[in-house]
């Protein structure tokens, strides 16, 4: 699988830029949204492992935005972030499908040790999905010998 791509979306423009610029010095490819609407703009052009979500953004809000990527991109591994955290969104939000929920301030090296670890969920789920692909196309003996046997009939 592809080195970790995150999409991360906040409507705080330097939140945004301070966060890319720490997350590129670690290597890491980054992609920003200030909107939810962005957000989805991107993923329909990108392919985006882990997206780092706001909760609290005008227009259409983080939980929102986490309906439609989960609704249209199930795997991708989403991580709710927020500055104004209540035990109501964080329920929402891994209701919704979120892996993960932080508070702002939030240490880089926890931001990214979450975000490799919703990456690795994400190449477990990967791998899982290609071995059910690779079953359907692969016939075990018994499947080829009764195979023939019934053409033989």
């Amino acid at each position: 699988m592809d080195k970790m791509k995150i999409l991360l979306v906040d409507d705080e423009e330097r939140f945004l830029e301070t966060t890319a610029k720490l997350l590129s010095k670690k290597g890491i490819q980054v992609d920003t949204a200030n909107s939810g609407l962005k957000a989805m703009n991107i993923l329909e052009s990108k392919d985006i492992h882990v997206v780092i979500l706001d909760v609290k953004m005008p227009g259409m809000d983080g939980i929102e935005t986490l309906k439609q990527i989960k609704n249209m991109y199930p795997l991708i591994e989403v991580i709710m972030l927020t500055g104004h955290g209540t035990m109501d969104s964080a329920i929402d939000g891994l209701k919704s499908g979120a892996s993960d929920y932080l508070i702002k301030p939030i240490d880089m090296d926890v931001l990214i040790k979450c975000a490799e670890t919703a990456y690795q969920r994400l190449q477990v789920q990967d791998e899982k999905i290609r071995m059910a692909q690779s079953r359907n196309f692969m016939k075990s003996p018994r499947e080829i010998i009764k195979q023939a046997n019934t053409k033989e009939a």
